[in-house]
């Protein structure tokens, strides 16, 4: 198992200039030992043995093979269950697809390809938020922030409340169920990355599939709690929602472009929608394939 770590890309603030610093994600590789079924011939001394029988002892254990594929909580039984019509479907219609010139970047490229590293749309992006430090407002530009992204991608955003777990944790949960995605808020004692004119560190973790593919399975969000004042969510609403908004968008997938009118500029200018090419690049992370 391996892992590989991003360096951080600076980014914005509050207006004037505020910074948000993307952290890098960090790539964890699985390698899945699949279990192998083997048949075992019948011996000669094997005897009285009839068909119907044998049809038998076929019927069921291929029964309880489907059991076990449908119903075993492991992640990588998710391609056989597809396979065989048992998977899941889309929580959310896949969004559609419109250029309009706009600049988008990918903040992770799949191996020797230029194909993004995204979710997988057939699985909620599950998340925690951690209150401590949260300004009055917090809660609700977090999700504010989530539906706008949800409606841009078709992903779908599960609330498992909240948690005592920080952001970017010294390590990720390496066997079993990914970590969910958790958003916090914190100051640059805790985190270094949120010196300066920083307002906010965003990032994801990709998990090889048995495809081979990176695909993204957890992350973490945290906001600079001197930025996020109770003056500032108060009086500068908007402003403050989309930089949750940027840095949700760097763990969907989206890095930073240098065109002032999109969201993902590195300093925020007062930019407070999602520009053509943030639209564009946040559809097409949204319409990967499941599995």
């Amino acid at each position: 198992m391996s892992r590989s770590f991003h360096g951080p890309v600076p980014h914005v603030r509050r207006p004037g200039p505020l910074i948000h610093r993307s952290r890098g994600h960090i790539r964890r590789t699985c390698v899945v030992v699949p279990h192998s079924i083997a048949t075992l011939p019948p011996t000669r001394h094997t005897v009285g043995v009839s068909r119907s029988s044998t049809r038998l002892t076929f019927v069921v254990t291929a029964a309880m093979l489907a059991v076990v594929v449908a119903w075993h909580p492991a992640e990588q039984l998710e391609t056989a269950r597809r396979a065989i019509g048992l998977g899941d479907e889309r929580p959310l219609p896949a969004p559609a697809v419109v250029r309009a010139g706009g600049a988008y970047a990918w903040a992770m490229t799949q191996p020797d390809s230029d194909d993004p590293v995204g979710w997988d749309p057939c699985e909620e992006i599950r998340y925690r938020v951690n209150p401590a430090g949260e300004p009055p407002g917090g809660r609700r530009l977090v999700t504010e922030a989530l539906r706008r992204a949800s409606a841009a991608t078709g992903l779908a955003f599960a609330d498992e409340g909240e948690t005592d777990e920080r952001p970017f944790p010294d390590g990720v949960e390496l066997f079993g169920r990914p970590d969910p995605v958790v958003i916090g808020w914190g100051d640059q004692g805790e985190f270094p990355d949120l010196g300066g004119q920083v307002a906010g560190v965003g990032g994801a973790v990709a998990e090889r599939d048995s495809a081979g593919r990176l695909r993204f399975v957890s992350g973490s969000v945290v906001l600079d709690v001197d930025a996020f004042t109770a003056t500032a969510v108060a009086g500068q609403p908007r402003v403050m929602e989309a930089i949750v908004l940027h840095e949700v968008a760097h763990v969907i997938g989206l890095g930073h472009v240098s065109e002032p009118m999109e969201l993902m500029y590195a300093d925020n200018t007062g930019q407070v929608e999602l520009g053509p090419g943030d639209r564009e690049g946040l559809a097409r992370l949204g319409s990967l394939p499941c599995g």
